[in-house]
């Protein structure tokens, strides 16, 4: 597999530094090739909060790569606190193929991936949100490829897809498959995907921005 660098941001050092001595900050593999005519699957991704970065194979065509998922972790580990939860790599593998299908190519930015109980709570995210379980990912597109990259998503059939328009993300995750947000009533979104009594709360009654009770709570912390 081809060279990976991992960066960390500033958030919350000290967890992060722990959870580091599992996976060196920046990593070097062997040379990329395809294994059995299997291609290696990229990614590039920044956290918006902490500026963690990720580049570099996570998948060598058949399984996903230990080290590299350790790395992911990090890069996904909760912006409040700095923890860190193993990252479920079938939602990694849900935003690897929408971005593939989608022509997304470049670094993705991510709003939010693991959230302990506390900060998803602060953030008013679902009781049983797939973030607790590191298995979702809130990935920001510009407004003119949000439509087009949510409806990859929906088409795609995995998972749970929930279309924030005016905030200017999509959700993707592991989950049951689902839908909600501002989610297109197009013909070709698969039949089994079900519209969460969760979405409709929503849209009727817009939750305040996850976004800004996230850095309400940093600000928060980083007060006391």
């Amino acid at each position: 597999m081809r060279r990976r660098t991992l960066l960390l941001g500033s958030v919350a050092p000290v967890a992060f530094a722990a959870a580091a001595d599992a996976a060196p900050a920046t990593a070097r593999r062997g040379v990329g090739r395809r294994q059995g005519g299997l291609a290696s699957r990229r990614l590039q991704l920044r956290h918006a909060h902490t500026g963690a970065r990720f580049s570099g194979p996570y998948h060598d065509g058949r399984t996903p790569d230990p080290a590299a998922m350790a790395d992911l972790s990090l890069v996904l580990a909760d912006s409040r606190t700095g923890a860190v939860r193993p990252f479920d790599p079938q939602a990694i593998d849900v935003l690897w193929e929408v971005a593939q299908k989608a022509g997304a190519g470049g670094e993705l930015l991510i709003y939010s991936g693991y959230r302990t109980p506390e900060t998803n709570a602060l953030v008013d995210g679902a009781g049983d949100s797939q973030h607790l379980r590191a298995a979702a990912l809130d990935v920001h597109m510009p407004a003119e490829r949000l439509a087009g990259f949510g409806e990859t998503a929906l088409r795609l059939g995995r998972g749970g897809v929930g279309i924030y328009a005016q905030r200017g993300f999509v959700h993707l995750d592991s989950g049951p498959v689902r839908r909600w947000g501002d989610v297109p009533s197009a013909a070709d979104v698969p039949s089994s995907t079900t519209v969460s009594a969760r979405g409709t709360a929503r849209r009727a009654v817009p939750p305040p921005d996850p976004l800004a009770r996230m850095a309400e709570a940093w600000a928060a912390t980083r007060g006391r």
